[in-house]
């Protein structure tokens, strides 16, 4: 796919897609979410093949701040809540252009930034009308794998796969 070979952002939703979309709210006011592994280390495969990430979030969150910490994503932009506007000032900051980000979803205050990109895809679970405008909608929910399925397609289709393998299968 032409679009793929363009590609050099990926651009994450949070609530939703790095997670099942639920917050828990500690009796102290204090937030929790959960992270799936398998996308953390989607994210570091992509990275290892030369790649950025970036995450803009509607919400702001100190669970969202400490998870993209510990994955080195660079680039955190949070309390978005009109999220193209964001995703204009990080592709002029970074010298990228549109069609140079993958963009993954959810929800309809995505669905700006997924009309915009080079390539959006939709979590299983987002809402229909997202999924409408979406180049790809995964099989997996968001939370439960989305963002390792999304990565997973773009390093296959852009031909980056099986050097990454290498470090897993030295026979690859």
């Amino acid at each position: 796919m032409e679009s793929l070979d363009k590609i050099e952002l990926l651009v994450l939703d949070v609530d939703g897609v790095l997670t099942d979309g639920s917050i828990i709210v500690n009796a102290d006011g204090s937030e929790a979410k959960s992270f799936n592994v398998r996308d953390g280390h989607g994210i570091r495969l992509w990275q290892r093949a030369g790649f950025k990430t970036a995450i803009i979030s509607g919400r702001s969150s100190p669970p969202t701040k400490i998870r993209a910490e510990q994955l080195e994503i660079e680039h955190v932009l949070e309390g978005c809540h009109y999220k193209l506007p964001a995703l204009e000032k990080l592709l002029d900051e970074l010298g990228l252009a549109p069609e140079n980000v993958a963009y993954i979803g959810d929800d309809l205050p995505d669905l700006p930034v997924m009309r915009c990109v080079g390539f959006g895809a939709a979590v299983a679970n987002a809402d229909n009308e997202l999924k409408e405008y979406a180049d790809y909608v995964t099989a997996r929910p968001g939370g439960a794998g989305a963002v390792r399925e999304v990565i997973e397609y773009i390093l296959k289709t852009k031909g980056k796969w099986q050097d990454l393998m290498k470090r897993y299968l030295p026979e690859a």
